[in-house]
């Protein structure tokens, strides 16, 4: 069980269901940050009275200075305020829960520094999984995931030699519109799409889930994260959640991980591993339940394709999926675009793009930047 952790990207859902694992369990938190949302920052800096805090927003950093002036707490502004809290000295884990690409350099700043990774920002290791995940072999960095997925996969490797898994079995939930249409999803409004059945997330990552985007990022993450081809990844829909995911040996046994849907499990896993600690976050009753799997409707949901597509392609390909979504969500959340126009988008995007291999985290984070320029 770690001692000490910090949170980048407090204020999000997983961030403050992380906090809500502190504070049962007694984490001492000495890092938090935030990108806008400086009313619930202060008042979990308040509560948890870390060593440093940092907000994004250079404006916002100094309002949030001036309110906690009465609090022995430094405040740091800005991505070199993020890499400084990522970076911070006596930190045993660094809780990776900022959304999107912009989570990228302070984990990786994590990484350099030695802090072993709870891993919730997938987008980290979907547009630079090879260069993070070499740094962390060179430091001795554990990556441990948060994803419910990632973190049953993680669970059912556990004592069992990583040559001998045959494939990766991805569930996925299909989230509020599994098996409908297109003709169908052309009618779907923001309000539809942040709906979901089962998991109670960010509206970021609720709009990925009904796109499935967010389950080809995770095919993307999976193949970083356990060292696998992405052709031995298999995604299969199973709209219970119970069953998190699944690994398959080359003996045709195949292990499974259950449980609740509750973010908070996996978290708690990833910030206490490798010991397992007393929850009172709910108990899975088998007695009565129905597990159904279904095959994904990739003709429908084209994200999904398009994210195994990516990953072959390697380079800066991912870069480009991930910001033609992050830009595409934006807008349809705004109301600007339909829900069908999230992928039409990116698929415009994908196909007009040139493609360099051997990409570089300044080459990631520049055509990130010119990307969205000319969207």
């Amino acid at each position: 069980m770690i001692d000490s952790i910090c949170i980048l990207g407090s204020t999000g859902s997983i961030g403050r269901q992380t906090l809500e694992v502190c504070r049962e369990h007694g984490v001492k938190v000495l890092g938090l940050t935030a990108n806008r949302n400086i009313d619930l920052l202060e008042e979990q800096a308040r509560e948890f009275n870390p060593r440093c805090i940092a907000v994004a927003d250079k404006n916002l950093s100094k309002k949030l200075k001036d309110r906690l002036s009465d609090c022995d707490i430094e405040v740091l502004s800005g991505e070199s305020g993020l890499i400084e809290v990522a970076s911070m000295s006596d930190v045993h884990m660094v809780v990776s829960a900022i959304v999107g690409i912009a989570g990228l350099v302070p984990t990786y700043a994590a990484i350099r520094t030695g802090h072993d990774i709870a891993l919730a920002n997938k987008e980290t290791l979907v547009v630079a999984g090879k260069i993070i995940t070499d740094e962390a072999r060179k430091r001795d960095v554990k990556i441990i995931p948060v994803d419910s997925e990632h973190s049953a996969i993680f669970q059912c490797l556990y004592g069992n030699d990583r040559r001998d898994v045959e494939k990766i079995i991805l569930t996925a939930s299909g989230g509020p519109f599994r098996g409908k249409d297109k003709e169908y999803l052309k009618t779907v409004t923001p309000g539809m799409a942040l709906k979901h059945p089962n998991w109670v997330m960010g509206k970021k990552i609720t709009i990925d889930s009904a796109t499935m985007m967010n389950k080809g990022f995770e095919v993307i993450e999976a193949k970083w994260l356990f060292d696998v081809d992405v052709d031995n990844i298999e995604v299969v829909v199973h709209p219970e959640s119970i069953v998190h995911s699944m690994v398959e040996y080359v003996d045709g046994v195949v292990m499974a991980q259950l449980g609740t849907p509750d973010m908070r499990v996996p978290i708690s896993h990833a910030i206490m591993y490798p010991d397992r600690i007393k929850n009172n976050f709910g108990k899975l009753d088998l007695l009565g339940r129905k597990l159904t799997f279904e095959k994904p409707d990739m003709d429908t949901f084209e994200c999904l394709k398009m994210s195994y597509e990516v990953s072959r392609a390697g380079g800066l390909m991912p870069m480009v999926l991930n910001t033609a979504n992050e830009v595409a969500v934006d807008r349809f959340l705004k109301g600007d675009i339909g829900f069908l126009d999230i992928q039409d988008t990116i698929k415009r995007v994908l196909d007009g793009y040139t493609n360099i291999s051997n990409a570089t985290i300044e080459d990631i984070l520049y055509g990130d930047i010119e990307l969205r320029k000319n969207l």
